[in-house]
C-alpha cells in the first residue's frame, strides 16, 4: 500500500481561463462559478496550492464549444495528473541525461527538496520527461527535413555506460545541430535490436550523408542496412583505445611493480608524516569550532630570521609528500599511462635529490634517493619498452589529427597512417614486447580502415562522437632545482620549487 505524502495544504491561488472568445465559434466566453483542477503541487522551492476557474461559450453552437477551457497558467506549473512541478521534472532529466546520474542518486538530491521516493524518480523520467521531451524535439522536424535536402544529415550514435543490471541507453544526434533524433534503452546491443532502433529515422526518406560510431559489432550490419548509401565513420578516440589496450595493461603492470619497490625500500620512510596540529578540519554547523584569535603581524624591521633547519625539515616533507602522490597516480589510455607517467616523475624526484645532497647530504634524503633509485632501476628496461610504445600511439594520433597539418584528403591520411604502421612494425623488431605491441596495433587498425577516413572528405562530420576535444595531452616539462640546499633564508625552499610546488597542490 502506496504511503500518502503528508504536504500541508495552504490558501489556493485561483487561475482564470485567459481567453475571452471561444476558439470554434469565436462567441463570448463566460466565467463559470466553480473551481477545478485543485491540487497541492511540490515544486523545488515551495509547496503550493493552486486550482483554476474555466470558461466556456456563452452560445454553443456544437459539442466543442460546450468544453470547458480551463487556464494556461494553471497548466504551466505542473503536467496534468501530476503533483510534481515542471522544474522538478527538468531537475530529473537534467541528472539523469547531463550527469548520467543513476536514479538513487537523483533521489537522494531530490529527497531534500520535495517528498519523493526512487520509484517516483522513475516514473516522472519515463512518463513525464521522455514524452515531453520527444515532443519538443518534434518541432524542429521541419528543419531537420530542409538540412537533410540541402547539405544531407550527418548522425552520431553512442552508447552511455549502463547501470549494473539494467538496459542501455543509446542516442542518435544530428552532428550539425546537436538535436536528438532518437534516445533509448536498448534491452540488447545485437543487429536486430539496432535495426529496429533507427529504421523509424530512415522511415523519414531524408538523405543520410555520413553516420559516426565506434566499430560495435552488431551495428556495423545494422547501419549497413538501414542506410546503405551513408558513409559508416568509426570514432578515432575508440580506434585509439583499442590500439592502447595491451600497452595500457602493461603499463598498469609496471606501475603496480614499481610502486611495490618504492614501498619496499622507502616505505618506513613515506609512513613518517608529521603529525597534524588538529585533525578537526571544518569549523560550520551549529556548533563550530572556536575561531582563533589573529595573530598579531610582526612589523618587517623586527621580524625574526628564518630557521634554515625549519626550512630544510620544510623540503624534506614536501618531497616525501610528492612522492606519496605520485605512488596514487592513475592512468587515462590511450594518451595517459600511469606508470610511464610515475616513472618519470620519481626520476625528476632523483635528479632534484641529486642537487640537494651535493650541497647538504641530509640522512633521509640520501636514504630517499638511493630507495628511488634501486627501484626505477628494476622496471628500467619495461619503462624503455613502454615508453617507445606510447611513442607510436602519440604518432598514429598526430597522423589522424587534422589541426596539425594542412587539409587532406581521406587518402592522403591512409597513406600516411599506413606508413606509420609500417614504421612501428620496423621499430618493433628488437623486441618480443614490442614485436606483440606491434601486432595488436595492426590487427586494430585493419578493423579500423575500412571507417577512419570518411571525416577528412565529409565536411562537418568529427573523428569522434566522444568529447569534443581529443588533442593530445598537454606534457608538462620538469623543473630541476638550481640553488644551493644551504643558501639562507627562503632561497632553500626555491630550489626544488618544481618538486614541492606540485606536492603542495596535490
Amino acid at each position: 500500500m502506496r504511503t500518502p505524502k503528508a504536504l500541508p495544504r495552504t490558501s489556493p491561488t485561483i487561475y482564470t481561463c485567459e481567453l475571452s472568445v471561444c476558439p470554434q465559434c469565436h462567441g463570448t466566453l463566460k466565467t463559470l462559478d466553480y473551481w477545478s483542477g485543485l491540487k497541492t503541487v511540490q515544486t523545488m522551492s515551495a509547496v503550493m496550492t493552486i486550482a483554476y476557474r474555466p470558461k466556456a461559450c456563452s452560445t454553443p453552437t456544437h459539442a466543442a464549444c460546450a468544453q470547458s477551457l480551463p487556464s494556461a497558467e494553471w497548466q504551466q506549473i505542473a503536467p496534468k495528473y501530476s503533483t510534481y512541478g515542471y522544474d522538478v521534472l527538468a531537475q530529473v532529466g537534467w541528472d539523469r541525461q547531463q550527469h548520467h546520474h543513476a536514479f538513487e542518486t537523483i533521489y537522494a538530491d531530490l529527497n531534500e527538496h520535495v517528498q519523493i521516493s526512487e520509484a517516483q524518480v522513475r516514473y516522472l523520467y519515463y512518463q513525464k520527461y521522455l514524452p515531453l521531451l520527444a515532443c519538443h524535439e518534434r518541432l524542429r522536424l521541419d528543419e531537420l527535413t530542409r538540412l537533410a535536402q540541402t547539405a544531407g544529415l550527418l548522425l552520431g550514435l553512442d552508447g552511455l555506460m549502463p547501470e549494473g543490471g539494467e538496459p542501455q541507453l543509446w542516442l542518435v544526434r544530428e552532428l550539425q545541430t546537436g538535436w536528438t533524433l532518437r534516445c533509448g534503452w536498448l534491452a540488447r546491443e545485437d543487429e536486430t535490436t539496432f535495426v529496429e532502433f533507427l529504421r523509424p529515422i530512415a522511415a523519414l526518406n531524408l538523405p543520410v550523408k555520413a553516420v559516426l560510431s565506434d566499430k560495435q559489432r552488431g551495428l556495423l550490419p545494422a547501419v549497413a542496412t538501414v542506410f546503405p548509401h551513408a558513409h559508416h565513420a568509426f570514432c578515432h578516440l575508440h580506434y585509439l583505445k583499442n590500439v592502447a589496450t595491451p600497452i595500457a595493461a602493461a603499463d598498469e603492470q609496471m606501475k603496480i611493480t614499481l610502486r611495490q619497490q618504492v614501498r619496499a625500500e622507502v616505505g618506513d620512510l613515506l609512513r613518517q608524516k608529521p603529525v597534524e596540529k588538529t585533525a578537526v578540519l571544518a569549523i560550520t554547523g551549529l556548533i563550530p569550532s572556536p575561531v582563533p584569535d589573529p595573530v598579531p603581524a610582526v612589523p618587517p624591521a623586527t621580524a625574526p630570521h628564518r630557521d634554515v633547519a625549519s626550512e630544510r625539515e620544510t623540503i624534506v616533507q614536501d618531497l616525501l609528500q610528492r612522492v606519496r602522490y605520485l605512488l596514487t597516480l592513475k592512468g587515462r589510455p590511450p594518451f595517459r599511462l600511469a606508470g610511464i607517467e610515475m616513472y618519470t616523475h620519481l626520476h625528476d624526484v632523483v635528479r632534484c635529490l641529486d642537487r640537494l645532497v651535493r650541497h647538504q647530504p641530509e640522512p633521509r634524503l640520501l636514504e630517499l634517493r638511493q630507495g628511488l633509485r634501486a627501484a626505477l632501476r628494476r622496471v628500467r628496461a619495461d619503462y624503455t619498452e613502454l615508453r617507445q610504445a606510447a611513442m607510436w600511439l602519440t604518432q598514429l594520433a598526430e597522423v589522424l589529427d587534422p589541426t596539425t597539418t594542412p587539409a587532406r584528403s581521406g587518402e592522403q591520411v591512409r597513406t600516411e597512417w599506413q606508413a606509420q604502421l609500417q614504421q612501428i612494425e620496423a621499430e618493433s623488431g628488437g623486441s618480443v614486447r614490442l614485436q606483440e605491441f606491434s601486432v595488436t596495433i595492426r590487427k586494430v587498425s585493419d578493423s579500423y580502415a575500412p571507417g577512419l577516413f570518411h571525416t577528412y572528405d565529409v565536411a562537418d562530420l568529427p573523428r569522434t562522437n566522444n568529447a569534443p576535444s581529443t588533442s593530445l595531452r598537454a606534457r608538462a616539462s620538469s623543473a630541476t632545482c638550481a640553488a644551493a640546499y644551504s643558501a639562507p633564508r627562503g632561497k632553500a625552499v626555491q630550489c626544488a620549487v618544481s618538486c614541492i610546488a606540485r606536492a603542495r597542490g596535490n
